[in-house]
């Protein structure tokens, strides 16, 4: 019965604060909510968190990451020290999220930087690993506890939500919506430090 009640009320919250995975985002706090004109759904326009008003915690500016993957390795994101690295999180029921998958594959792939993705939805173990044996991703994933998000990550207002953190270990930029390689290359080249590999 726990269980049940538990995934009633992730369903509740995925209903409210998720509503927007694609398309319509939740604007940043403090903003005026306008209506926004749909897009084609082949033309996506990843957005940019805005800056904060005030400074962030430090451990926001640098986030630490431990957690176990779905393959039953453990994930630390320290061990990624010298390297770019991308935290994506999404969710089997996002299409948008679906979209990128391929892309942050191949990205992954060349080896250059290093992609994590953190699926952030209330969904068993085997229900995941029968997932990911369809879809194939060359990085790894974590299910996340929605009721217990990693502290030192914005929660998500929408997704997906990119974080890419750079070889120092401070992040480099938040794009919430979807991204792309040319979205990340970008996001590197303004940051001026080099991706190692």
């Amino acid at each position: 019965m726990p269980r049940m009640i538990r995934r009633i009320a992730a369903v509740a919250m995925f209903a409210t604060a998720l509503a927007g995975c694609g398309d319509r985002v939740t604007p940043p706090a403090g903003t005026a909510s306008q209506p926004q004109a749909s897009k084609p759904a082949n033309a996506p326009t990843p957005q940019t968190a805005s800056a904060p008003s005030k400074p962030a915690p430090a451990d926001r500016q640098h986030p630490h990451l431990q957690l176990a993957l779905v393959d039953g390795k453990r994930y630390d994101l320290a061990q990624h020290r010298g390297r770019w690295v991308v935290v994506n999180f999404w969710a089997t029921w996002c299409g948008p999220c679906l979209k990128e998958m391929p892309e942050l594959s191949a990205l992954a792939s060349k080896g250059t930087v290093d992609v994590i993705g953190l699926a952030y939805e209330d969904i068993e173990a085997k229900d995941m690993q029968a997932f990911l044996a369809t879809h194939k991703p060359a990085y790894p994933i974590a299910i996340l506890d929605t009721f217990n998000p990693p502290a030192d990550f914005d929660t998500p207002r929408g997704l997906p939500m990119t974080v890419i953190v750079a070889p120092d270990g401070s992040v480099a930029k938040t794009v919430l919506g979807p991204v792309t390689t040319a979205v990340i290359e970008q996001a590197i080249s303004q940051h001026g430090t080099k991706a190692s590999g």
